[in-house]
């Protein structure tokens, strides 16, 4: 598929790229060594097993196996093809290169196919409706009421906000036209087809907020629905959200995580609302690293997409008892998935970030998530109170032991000495007896984690540790560490070139060298990067990313070459005797004694000439 664009241009955009920029896009790197460091993000991991080599211009996942250049990493995260990919690099890079790639739909399976016609369905519904609230009469008392509600145009085509009038069948005339077929429009879930084969918009009446995949692209819709004296809506849902697609999965969906995930990375704290009209008035107010999950319970999906980007989590949810306890779960479900710190802003007065912006201010909201954060603990230490009358003993003593339980979790000495004070105050307990209880419930909790019940499956889905490379036998060593040095080290390219033959007894390291010898004649030198690129089979991309992530010395010697190649000639050696010693027992078996005696004569020969290296 790089046909579709010079090799020369993939090549200056590669050597004007650094992996660790790109990758740090999407991923939170920690500097450890020479390399980078992160959670991978292709598959599921609490422990950091995901790397950048800096030096290289590559990336390796030791949990999962995922490795390659930095177009190898956009074309897996982004699930693009590679002249997609390599724009894409381009652009993430502020590289101005001139594209064409009409051709690219040829090259994409029927899936990925229908996959971009359902997004350009969407990214046209989306055109519509922002065209009609922006410039139409039909769309003026929408426009009017989010201007009433403080959203400039500005804001409004930021977040590409429309709408979507009372006529149900304008989009699919728009559509239509646009010649997507009705299979295709079926399966977007914006329209409908009655048994009178008619079809009907599924959203009318409503301001639409287009709700973007982590990628940036439109998948679905979630509609307000806009009060009219004209328009009877007792019986609508306030909102309306776009049906489960093939491209619209709810649990997998943060609203405004593709335009907040720099500003997230930048500060390293994500800020969760329960809405997107919430995350709409925190970013007016300058607080432009919120997301949302759309209304519905926060899943380990969408926590394990944000641990990946950020260390920090701000839980900003409604005031009222729905976000209360939302908040509650939220907290309990990010401590037992992720390692991110979680800190909590609680609205005053049952108020939701919205209207808290409306009443006080722009700044005033700004000013409540900056300065207005309550730890864990003592979010609970509300949270667990709210349905007791401490006035009774047996609540009182329920409400001290939960916080003891909940003071267990707390990693902060300091925290946790405060807390004991305050409690040994408020319900004249001594401080003594408090830390004896914890010391006890401490032990328990550490004799419970000590031990964990694990499933079948939950068995299998154990990470490695960070760097827990595949253990390798002797002469397979010998051969990566031959393949490492021609990478690296030019002397070592010409000291193997002196030998009459190099002969490996892995067949896909033999390819690999090979493949090395015709790369070196024709450019002089191996980037890694680069040789990526050369490469075709994946099963040679990884072997040779495995091998630029072995912990080689330095430097090498001539010795360390010959110790090599020695390793690797007494294997093959050891291999031909086997061979022998099978077909001599072959031979005795069938009674050829002739063949039985020729076979042993060559297995004393070999013998022999291993004896002698």
């Amino acid at each position: 598929m790089s046909e579709l664009i010079p090799q020369e241009t993939i090549e200056n955009i590669r050597k004007q790229t650094n992996i660790v920029d790109i990758v740090g896009q999407y991923v939170q790197l920690k500097k450890s060594g020479k390399n980078y460091v992160g959670l991978c993000p292709f598959h599921n991991e609490k422990t950091p097993s995901f790397s950048v080599a800096e030096d290289k211009q590559i990336f390796h996942c030791f949990g999962c196996g995922k490795g390659g250049n930095v177009f190898s990493f956009i074309q897996e995260i982004e699930g693009l093809n590679f002249p997609e990919s390599v724009e894409k690099v381009a652009d993430l890079s502020s590289i101005e290169v001139t594209f064409n790639l009409s051709s690219t739909p040829q090259t994409m399976s029927p899936k990925v196919l229908e996959e971009h016609k359902l997004i350009d369905v969407h990214e046209k519904t989306a055109d519509l409706y922002h065209h009609i609230l922006m410039n139409t009469q039909i769309g003026e008392k929408a426009l009017i009421y989010l201007k009433n509600r403080g959203l400039t145009e500005e804001v409004i085509k930021t977040f590409k906000i429309g709408f979507a009038p009372v006529d149900r069948s304008l989009l699919y005339k728009v559509l239509q036209k646009e010649n997507f077929s009705e299979d295709t429009l079926k399966k977007s879930g914006l329209l409908f087809q009655l048994d009178n084969s008619n079809w009907l918009d599924r959203f009318y009446q409503r301001i639409m907020f287009p709700i973007t995949n982590f990628q940036g692209k439109i998948i679905g819709f979630s509609g307000r629905i806009l009060e009219d004296e004209s328009f009877d809506s007792s019986d609508q849902p306030k909102y309306l959200n776009s049906p489960e697609t093939e491209l619209f999965n709810k649990r997998f969906i943060l609203f405004n995580f593709h335009q907040a995930r720099s500003e997230i990375r930048k500060k390293n704290e994500v800020i969760l609302f329960e809405g997107f009209m919430d995350v709409i008035s925190a970013y007016m107010s300058g607080v432009k690293n919120g997301v949302a999950s759309m209304g519905t319970s926060l899943t380990v999906d969408q926590i394990n997409a944000l641990e990946k980007v950020s260390e920090e989590v701000l839980i900003c949810y409604d005031g009222d008892n729905a976000g209360i306890e939302a908040t509650s779960r939220a907290v309990d479900l990010i401590s037992a998935q992720s390692m991110m710190n979680i800190q909590i802003v609680s609205l005053p007065d049952r108020q939701d970030p919205d209207d808290y912006r409306m009443k006080y201010g722009n700044d005033a909201l700004n000013e409540l998530i900056r300065t207005s954060r309550d730890t864990v603990f003592q979010f609970k230490k509300d949270y667990l109170k709210r349905d007791k009358n401490i006035q009774l003993e047996t609540d009182k003593l329920l409400y001290i032991d939960e916080l003891l339980t909940e003071l267990v979790k707390v990693s902060s000495m300091v925290e946790v000495d405060s807390a004991l004070t305050q409690l040994s105050t408020e319900f004249a307990i001594s401080k003594e007896t408090l830390q004896s209880e914890l010391r006890s419930k401490k032990q328990n909790y550490k004799n419970k984690v000590a031990t964990p019940s694990f499933s079948e499956n939950q068995r299998e889905m154990v990470i490695p540790k960070f760097h827990e490379v595949k253990k390798v036998n002797q002469v397979e060593k010998a051969e990566m560490t031959l393949i490492y040095r021609v990478l690296t080290e030019r002397g070592s390219y010409q000291h193997l070139l002196t030998k009459n033959e190099i002969v490996f007894i892995h067949d896909v390291y033999q390819e690999l060298y090979l493949h090395l010898n015709n790369y070196i004649a024709v450019n002089g030198e191996v980037l890694v990067a680069d040789f990526l690129n050369y490469l075709k089979e994946d099963q040679l991309k990884t072997v040779l990313i495995n091998v630029t992530m072995q912990n080689f010395s330095s430097e090498s010697t001539k010795q360390e070459l010959e110790d090599c190649l020695l390793v690797i000639q007494r294997a093959i050696l050891e291999q031909e005797i086997d061979q022998l010693r099978f077909e001599q027992k072959e031979a005795s078996r069938f009674g050829n004694k002739e063949l039985e005696g020729e076979t042993t004569l060559k297995i004393i020969q070999l013998q022999q000439k291993l004896k002698a290296i």
